[in-house]
């Protein structure tokens, strides 16, 4: 579905630098494993966003790949321009489940399969994170897990422009959580973006935002509490 409005040019109102971001430890895989083993009393901060069209509730899954580099990064796509939901935005490799599907899990292995060429066996999942609704009707379940480095990813040239990696340090410091607002159906709509640009000469900057950026809000709520 095709924005009405340019997110990139909207003004940041508020960054987070006043919130404290997760000790570095609980960062680390078996902290993670830990976390959501035994997960603390919380509430996700951000459930969904208001209603873009007609179409009824879709449940959906997607991988949230955390790579285990010497610190972990979060393995995300550039979706291509021409798809017809979420066009050329940031997001975590998934889809809407199929009837095939024994649950989210299965729904967000065989999407990261299908678009990334991850192969399900080279993910251990940790955990999921409460459902969230995205305002082209989905009802999306991220799902956790843990990823090998360097693995020989085949991204699906149709709806993959790009695979990259972001520090999951950077993306649950919440100095680096802006907030932008636009008027919709007459009402104030508040989102976050998360924008990066690694380092190197000619480096891009990735503007994470929407239902992505929500997602991992969430993510650091939940290491937070």
């Amino acid at each position: 579905m095709a924005l009405s409005f340019d997110p990139l040019t909207l003004p940041v109102l508020s960054a987070d630098g006043h919130l404290a971001p997760p000790p570095p430890d609980r960062l680390q895989p078996e902290a993670l494993r830990r976390r959501f083993r035994l997960p603390p009393a919380w509430q996700p901060e951000i459930e969904g966003e208001p209603r873009f069209n007609d179409r009824g509730p879709t449940p959906a899954s997607v991988l949230v790949p955390l790579v285990q580099r010497a610190s972990l990064s979060v393995l995300l796509t550039e979706r291509t321009p021409h798809l017809y939901d979420h066009p050329g935005q940031i997001a975590f490799p998934g889809g809407k489940v199929d009837p095939g599907d024994a649950d989210a899990v299965a729904t967000a292995l065989r999407e990261a399969e299908e678009e990334v060429g991850l192969p399900p066996t080279a993910v251990e999942v940790i955990g999921q994170l409460p459902p969230y609704r995205t305002g082209t009707g989905f009802v999306v379940t991220p799902v956790v897990g843990l990823v090998a480095p360097d693995l020989p990813l085949k991204p699906d040239p149709f709806e993959v422009a790009e695979v990259f990696e972001v520090p999951l340090a950077f993306l649950m410091n919440p100095a680096h959580h802006r907030w932008h607002a636009i008027e919709f159906e007459g009402r104030q709509r508040r989102f976050l973006s998360m924008p990066w640009t690694p380092e190197g000469e000619h480096a891009r900057r990735y503007f994470i935002w929407g239902a992505t950026a929500s997602m991992l809000r969430n993510l650091y709520r939940f290491l937070s509490a």
